[in-house]
């Protein structure tokens, strides 16, 4: 077996466990199957929690009746605790989520997790076996070490949690059933759970406390505009105060973006502002109809502050309209937009002093789904099909060739090589070690999923089969199953609609692999024959010599002679 620099060895384990195989590049000499005795997971408390937001006010009813379910202990041992957070968008239960949960930590010495479900965001939703995976990576599990199947991850998870007394915040959830896998079984652990869906599911079945979170009354809006522009201005008087709260709805988001404009124009008259949100007001509601809760009012708020934004900010939040995802790093925003990186931080920090963008730790930046699908709107409105699709491109191939760059160090013996079909932009990353490109990859590495997905819908067929292939490498150290197989069978449709016989058959040799490390065995040559089959046809030897190495070595697991 050869061993690659980065201190993954590749090795094959025959045992009945999928998650016990790890699929190498190459093989030379003689193979050996052996089983490997699971490591002991260390014991890691995990504070995951995202920051509470500033001028947090009212909620104390909803805060009060959350309490009750650490008040209260559970007296049946084996029921976990739930509180199913809903309402409208907007309208603050990620806020008042965070806010409870920093305020009983002290009651979870085991840690806390958090995931965002992504129900409501670009894209497609979270699955629960992406969130498993990442879960019990978070608390100890090598990558190698997580099971590929389903059910497994989800008794793995709780018997980590069985002897702990542990806080999960879940956010954004699509429905019950996205929810009910991320669970676990004893009554010491508390999960908090927010969604535009009622949680019926949870309520019925779980037992779960659902709280309807509703929109602000005209008090509760006036004190967080108070307290969102105090320092800045004091004369405002009540009655604009309450006229400014009811425009924008009694929702904490439009709030606090309509209290930010306020505050950076200390000296203009808030009737003015109030006049310029009135037209806005009325330019929706003509505009819209059978509207979600709130929606008018939340887009007239957002123009309002879109068109306060100095040029170049505009352009980058309309721009970020355009990425893949909702949450990304300074280095895809200058994908879309140039300019070096000050200019483009100063850019993004103007947007989220605007409450347009959240900043996240580790130097991300999240749109609300909300904002992101304004942004998305005003850069089809204000630049032509042709320089979306300029921009578009730019973007994907920046993630392809960082990409390709973090496969390089994390997998070097394992990795695809790119042609030069795909120029690779002046601002792809390059990785000096390990750690600076898994840290990468980690970050981006639902963003990578989705910018697969957006390269063939988008019409660029030729970047999604390159990236899927070049996430192989990555996928195969990590037992990344779910995003391996998304992205590979992307990757396949992709490059066959592209015409492209070489991609085709390198996504399904990805494919083959993915299904030969969970074990899937039958599966796994059928990949690798339809892939062999494309190869021969075009006179690809060296690929078609790697399908028969692998077919081989199909034949060694199963005991059988597999005819290649």
């Amino acid at each position: 077996m050869r061993e690659d620099t980065s201190g993954h060895v590749n090795q094959f384990d025959g045992s009945a466990s999928a998650h016990t195989v790890v699929q190498a590049g190459e093989v030379s000499g003689g193979v050996h199957f052996h089983h490997r005795v699971p490591l002991p997971a260390p014991l890691i408390v995990p504070h995951q929690l995202r920051s509470s937001v500033r001028h947090f006010v009212n909620r104390s009813e909803e805060r009060a009746r959350l309490s009750s379910l650490v008040a209260d202990w559970h007296d049946e041992p084996h029921t976990v605790r739930v509180a199913a957070i809903t309402g409208t968008a907007g309208v603050g239960k990620t806020s008042l989520a965070l806010h409870w949960a920093h305020s009983i930590r002290p009651h979870f010495p085991g840690g806390e997790l958090y995931a965002n479900l992504r129900g409501y965001t670009a894209g497609s939703p979270a699955t629960p076996q992406e969130i498993l995976g990442r879960f019990l990576e978070d608390l100890g599990v090598p990558a190698t070490h997580v099971p590929a199947e389903p059910e497994r991850r989800e008794t793995m998870f709780r018997s980590l949690l069985a002897e702990r007394r542990m806080l999960l915040v879940l956010d954004n959830a699509a429905n019950s059933s996205q929810v009910r896998p991320l669970l676990p079984a004893t009554s010491d652990c508390l999960v908090v759970v927010t969604s535009r869906d009622d949680l019926s599911g949870l309520v019925r079945q779980e037992g779960a406390l659902r709280l309807d979170v509703t929109t602000f009354p005209t008090t509760a809006s006036v004190e967080l505009l108070r307290a969102a522009t105090a320092g800045y201005r004091s004369s405002d008087r009540s009655g604009d105060l309450a006229t400014l709260a009811r425009l924008c709805a009694g929702l904490p988001l439009a709030l606090r973006i309509a209290a930010e404009r306020a505050a950076g124009r200390p000296s203009m008259p808030l009737g003015e502002l109030i006049d310029d949100l009135r037209d806005e007001s009325a330019r929706w509601s003509v505009l819209t109809a059978e509207a979600e809760e709130g929606s008018d009012a939340m887009r007239s708020v957002f123009e309002w502050s879109y068109q306060a934004l100095p040029a170049p900010a505009a352009r980058l939040f309309r721009r970020l309209g355009l990425h893949p995802g909702s949450e990304f790093g300074l280095p895809a925003a200058m994908s879309l937009i140039g300019g070096e990186p000050a200019q483009v931080r100063d850019l993004l920090d103007t947007l989220v002093r605007a409450h347009l963008l959240e900043r996240r730790p580790g130097g991300r930046y999240e749109f609300h789904d909300l904002l992101r699908a304004y942004a998305a709107e005003q850069v089809r409105r204000e630049e032509d099909e042709t320089e979306r699709a300029q921009v578009l491109g730019l973007c994907l191939a920046w993630y392809l060739h960082t990409a390709y760059a973090a496969q390089c160090v994390m997998a070097p013996f394992d990795r695809y090589d790119l042609d030069g079909r795909i120029p690779a932009p002046a601002a792809a990353l390059r990785f000096e070690d390990y750690r600076a490109a898994f840290d990468w990859y980690r970050a981006e590495s639902a963003n990578l999923v989705t910018a697969t997905r957006a390269a063939t819908d988008a019409g660029f067929p030729e970047i999604a089969w390159r990236l899927a292939v070049v996430l192989r490498a990555v996928y195969m150290h990590q037992n990344a199953f779910d995003d391996w197989e998304t992205t590979a069978r992307i990757g396949v449709e992709a490059a066959a609609r592209a015409g492209e016989q070489h991609g085709e058959a390198e996504a399904l040799e990805s494919l083959g692999k993915a299904a030969f490390q969970a074990l899937r065995l039958d599966e796994a040559e059928e990949h690798h024959r339809s892939s062999l089959t494309l190869r021969r046809r075009i006179g690809d030897r060296r690929g078609a010599a790697v399908s028969v190495n692998a077919l081989g070595l199909l034949g060694v697991l199963s005991g059988e002679v597999v005819d290649g």
